[in-house]
């Protein structure tokens, strides 16, 4: 498979076109006033009242048409789409940094390459119009030392593998995020602006906590907003350092991203029971609570490590969980090595708001020998992962997951990219 050329992705200087925005509404508004109390300027024609036309003859100004923009994926039923792919914990275990060394060496590059454990995703991003991942862990120095559970510090990487395939951004608040402290949040933060990509849920300074992560394509502007359920038990050196998941916190900062110019916004959640098979109370409760403010356009989560079922709540979906986006293979959890990758599909309709017009999934496992994510979808490129049997039994185990809350009814299918012409 040919490597796709990575997508340039426009960032939004809001203070600055804020600023500009706002200069330019006082001098508008700073003439309208003068003319108004009767002070004309020099230049301005004098009107009569034979001269003046009658109120009924001037037409209002027509409403600018909207430029048609159909964005990656199905066919989109109104003027202007985008599609939004978002994937579960990246999870980097020792098992995989072997393997992303043994590709290295087969090809005759130095370090260590990840690609390869990705690159069955690339299919599938290159049919969205923008890709988010989920950066479980910190990163080391990219000699390492390299730890693995319970406090991690993977190999950097993972990140620029994860860039190489397509993804613009990543969420970065999790239970894991300050295992290896204040330098380690630093570094890994680092390490993501070096590969050119975007984030949000953990930040360096107190500044860049107040900030907005906006990603813009060709059809709308897209905010994100990240929070974690904890930190294992653990302390951040200041409580700004990694957003921890709370419904207000999380409503204020969605109003903040309405006022800034974002026509999306995403709740992304990193919470839930380890390799359960149903959201716990906390999630559904914060979710319920984000839906119902009126600011999020769609919520997903991630962390249990299993995938989790999908909702459509009072008109907005909720994905609950994505499982793992990599992982190693679990010997005692068999949905450890099952994720979900989904697609969402936005469309503006002639009000001007947007709304999730196509929700799909592809359901997938991690391979070993070598170790590889594989796709399960119906049309999956690369053939069997585990063997016939066994790709068909994890398949209906993520259909029966993901369906158990009325996904199906609702309208969300599974993802078949074969059938789509874009």
């Amino acid at each position: 498979m040919r490597p796709r050329a990575p997508r340039k992705v426009r960032t939004w200087s809001v203070t600055a076109c804020a600023a500009g925005f706002v200069m330019l509404a006082l001098s508008s508004c700073g003439v309208i006033a003068e003319q108004g109390a009767g002070q004309r300027s020099a230049d301005a024609p004098r009107t009569t009242a034979a001269s003046a036309p009658p109120s009924s003859a001037i037409a209002p100004e027509p409403a600018p048409v909207p430029e048609p923009t159909p964005g990656k994926g199905p066919a989109c039923p109104a003027v202007r789409c985008t599609s939004v792919l978002m994937t579960g914990d990246m999870l980097v275990h020792a098992q995989l940094w072997d393997q992303a060394r043994a590709d290295a060496e087969a090809v005759g590059k130095p370090g260590l390459d990840f690609t390869p454990l990705l690159e069955g995703q690339r299919a599938y991003i290159g049919k969205s119009d923008l890709a988010i991942c989920h950066q479980e862990t910190p990163v080391a120095d990219p000699a390492g030392p390299f730890s693995a559970y319970p406090s991690f510090n993977v190999p950097p990487q993972i990140v620029t593998a994860a860039k190489d395939v397509g993804y613009e951004a990543c969420t970065t608040a999790s239970n894991h995020t300050i295992d290896r402290g204040t330098e380690g949040l630093a570094r890994t933060l680092d390490a993501l602006d070096a590969a050119g990509l975007k984030h949000t849920g953990s930040y360096r300074t107190e500044a860049e906590s107040q900030g907005i992560l906006i990603l813009p394509t060709e059809a709308a502007k897209i905010a994100v907003i990240e929070a974690t359920y904890g930190l294992n038990g653990q302390y951040p050196e200041y409580a700004w350092q990694v957003d921890m998941l709370d419904a207000p916190a999380m409503i204020a900062k969605a109003k903040k991203a309405r006022a800034l110019g974002a026509d999306i916004v995403l709740g992304a959640m990193h919470a839930g029971d380890e390799y359960a098979s149903a959201p716990n109370a906390q999630q559904q409760d914060t979710a319920h609570a984000l839906v119902d403010s009126g600011e999020f356009t769609m919520i997903y989560g991630h962390h249990t490590h299993s995938v989790l079922p999908i909702e459509n709540y009072n008109g907005t979906w909720i994905a609950y969980g994505l499982g793992n986006g990599v992982t190693e293979l679990s010997p005692w959890y068999v949905v450890n090595n099952e994720g979900l990758l989904v697609r969402a599909q936005f469309s503006q309709d002639a009000a001007g708001k947007w709304s999730a017009s196509d929700l799909a999934w592809v359901p997938s496992v991690i391979v070993r020998n070598p170790y590889r994510w594989c796709s399960l979808a119906a049309d999956a490129p690369q053939g069997p992962c585990a063997g016939a049997e066994t790709d068909a039994a994890t398949r209906l185990r993520t259909r029966t997951v993901v369906e158990s809350m009325g996904a199906d009814a609702a309208g969300a299918r599974e993802l078949i990219i074969s059938a789509e012409s874009r």
